[in-house]
Formats: structure tokens, sequence, C-alpha cells
């Protein structure tokens, strides 16, 4: 299970790291997400101060570091040394206090099994070859009662349009290659991991790009980016 590693998506993100935090560089795409991700993880979660939350595939912090400032004792894990090494310098730039592990899912699952309240793991299924091994890994690390967010790109022809061809040869978001259209995942098969996982599925948002705004909102469409959250059966 520890060899659920793509090392070629490990390199592109590695190479990009010193840039995570450039708002106006190949991650702003996050940055903007970010806020409507934050907002459904707080409601699914019925607010996260003082709650134990995991995130997976945390990158360079940007949802650990929001987590954490609304009050959740946040551990970020990614298996990139790099954006790991961005993450660390900049919560300790800005003063925000939690922990950041270079460690598969499944392998923090191993040493702590049902020891978080909240598991979040954003834009990583589409980049590992084994999503279902992520879900159950996530369902292992979650207590019992506890929330499960993922966000991921359904695999449809309008996801392939704006986030691989617009995104990363039109817009020049995001470097060309970022994205393999074939590893997208459609709502149907995530909350079939979930089911397979022994997790419930509770609801599920799209996320839609207002380009007059320049914001992401929630939509009731899921042909794009969309969120799904889950519980951990008491």
């Amino acid at each position: 299970m520890n060899n659920n590693v793509d090392n070629a998506e490990i390199a592109k993100f590695e190479a990009m790291a010193h840039r995570w935090w450039d708002k106006e560089g190949e991650f702003k795409p996050l940055h903007q997400l970010n806020p409507v991700r934050l907002g459904f993880v707080e409601e699914m979660a019925d607010g996260l101060a003082g709650k134990r939350v995991v995130d997976i595939g945390c990158g360079g912090g940007i949802l650990s570091e929001s987590m954490a400032r609304l009050g959740a004792v946040v551990t970020g894990i990614d298996m990139g040394g790099e954006p790991l090494n961005v993450a660390r310098a900049h919560a300790a730039e800005v003063g925000v206090d939690l922990q950041y592990r270079q460690i598969t899912a499944e392998a923090l699952a191993e040493e702590l099994p049902g020891q978080f309240d909240v598991v979040t793991c954003m834009e990583m299924l589409e980049h590992v070859p084994d999503p279902q091994s992520v879900v159950s890994a996530c369902a292992k690390l979650c207590k019992p009662g506890g929330t499960l967010v993922f966000s991921t790109l359904n695999r449809t022809p309008k996801a392939w349009a704006l986030g691989v061809f617009a995104a990363e040869r039109i817009l020049r978001w995001l470097p060309a290659g970022t994205h393999d259209y074939h590893k997208f995942i459609k709502p149907a098969e995530l909350m079939g991991f979930c089911d397979q996982a022994g997790i419930v599925s509770e609801k599920a948002v799209g996320m839609s790009y207002n380009l007059f705004t320049g914001q992401f909102n929630r939509s009731a469409r899921l042909d794009m980016n969309y969120l799904v959250a889950a519980r951990k059966p008491a």
C-alpha cells in the first residue's frame, strides 16, 4: 500500500513548489478554490475549532494553514519534500502552528488509526495510481462519527475543456501536463470508493468559476471540480 505514489506526479509539484504561495502563479486556482473548500469543510464538520484534522496531499499547505487559523489541530501530509519545506517555511513566517509530515495516507493510517475528527483530501486522488487505497486509508484515519471531505475533478468533456485545455494551454494557469484527464474521477466512482471503505457519502457540491469576479463558488452542477463529504459510522 505504501507504494501508492506516482513519482512523476510528485516531481511535477516538486519543481513548482517554490511558487506555491504566489497567488498569481501556477497555484492561483488552488488559492481561488480554497475559500469554497474551507467553508464546506467547516460546515460539514460543524466547526473546526479544537478538532484534530489531517490534510492528505497537503502540498504547500494552503488548506492546512487555513484550517489551523480556525483553531483546528492540523497535521498536513504529502510525499513531496519541497512542497512540505515551503509549507513549513510559510507557516513559520506567518506564525501558524501546525505539523507537516512526509508520509503516505496508508502509512499514517497504520500508525494513527481512528485518531482524527476530520480528514480532508483535496485535488489529490487524481494524482495517485490507486485512489481507492487513499480513500480507505482516510476512512481508517477518521474517528467513528468523524467527517471526511474529498475534492477532485469529474471526468467529463467540460472538465477536460476547462480544467486541462483552457487552464494549461490557453490561460497558462498550470504547466502543461499537470493533469491527466483519464485519471479524473466521476462522483459515482468516488462515492463507490467511500462505500467500499465503509464510510457514508452525505453531500456533494460542485465548484464553478466566475470569469468576471475571478472567484469560485459552490454550484449544484458536479461536471467540473466537486466536493464530497462523508461520515464514518459511529
